[in-house]
C-alpha cells in the first residue's frame, strides 16, 4: 500500500512545492508515497467556472459552494475511498505528532485547501470532512497548512528517513520538547559543549538528556508539561 496524497486546491500550481525537495522529495521520487494536485474548478458548471458566493445571512467575503467542493471531493475520491477527507481549517483540531503518525501508517489522505471565507457547513457535514488545524493564525489558504501538514506525515512513512531511530527523541514523540543538541567545534565562542556528553557514559548522557528535556518543556509549554506529570509518576 503506497501512501497518496490528493489535494483539493485552486491552486495546484503550489504543489509539490517544498515537498519536492529533500526527504519527502527523494521519497516521492523513490515512489514511496504518491501526489496529486487537482484544480476545484475543474468541475464548476458555469463558463467562469465559478466554485465561490456571498454567504448567506450577510457578511464580507466569499464562501466556497457545497455543490462544486462535493463533486470535486467525489471525483477524486468514490464512495468506497478508504482514505480520510481532511478539510485545512482554522477552526480545527491542531495537527499532533500522534494524528500524522496514524495518517502515515495509512493509504494516504483526501485533502481539501479552502480560500476566502471558508467552506459551506453542509459540504462539511454531508463529506465528513475532518477540520485540522497546523495553528491558531490566519493564512490565505489551506495550500501552506496541507503542505505543512504532508511534510510532517510523509517523513513517517517507513522508508523516508534513514534512520528512525533519530526520530524517536524528537519533540512530541515522548511528550516532551527535545533536548538540545551539540556537535564539533568543541569550543564556540567560548561556549564548550557540555562535558557529559563527551563522557562515554551513555548512561549519564541518556540521564541529561531526559532532564534537560524536561526543563525545556517546563520552561516553554507548560501545556505539554502538565500532560506529561500528569502520565508519568516519576516527575
Amino acid at each position: 500500500m503506497t501512501f497518496k496524497a490528493s489535494i483539493l486546491t485552486l491552486y495546484p500550481e503550489m504543489f509539490p512545492g517544498p515537498l519536492g525537495h529533500s526527504l519527502s522529495g527523494r521519497a516521492l521520487e523513490n515512489g514511496l508515497w504518491q501526489l496529486e494536485a487537482r484544480q476545484i474548478r475543474d468541475v464548476a458548471t458555469d463558463k467562469h467556472r465559478s466554485v465561490d458566493d456571498t454567504p448567506s445571512g450577510g457578511g464580507a467575503g466569499m464562501v466556497l459552494r457545497a455543490d462544486i467542493l462535493a463533486k470535486a471531493i467525489d471525483s477524486a475520491a468514490p464512495a468506497d475511498d478508504p482514505r480520510p477527507r481532511i478539510l485545512m481549517s482554522p477552526r480545527g483540531r491542531p495537527l499532533t505528532q500522534q494524528r500524522a503518525h496514524e495518517l502515515a501508517e495509512g493509504p494516504g489522505a483526501i485533502i481539501v485547501c479552502g480560500r476566502f471565507e471558508g467552506v459551506d457547513q453542509r459540504v462539511i457535514d454531508a463529506r465528513d470532512l475532518e477540520e485540522i488545524s497546523i495553528g491558531d493564525y490566519i493564512l490565505s489558504g489551506g495550500e501552506i497548512g496541507a503542505i505543512t501538514m504532508l511534510d510532517a506525515v510523509v517523513r513517517l512513512i517507513p522508508g523516508v528517513m534513514g534512520n528512525m531511530e533519530s526520530a524517536a527523541t524528537e519533540s512530541f514523540e515522548t511528550g516532551l520538547l527535545e533536548h538540545p543538541q551539540y556537535t564539533r567545534p568543541a569550543d564556540f565562542e567560548g561556549h564548550r559543549i557540555p562535558e557529559v556528553l563527551t563522557s562515554g557514559n551513555h548512561k549519564k548522557i541518556a540521564e541529561w538528556q531526559h532532564e534537560q528535556a524536561k526543563d525545556l518543556t517546563r520552561e516553554r509549554r507548560p501545556d505539554l508539561w502538565q500532560r506529561y506529570i500528569s502520565t508519568d509518576s516519576d516527575d
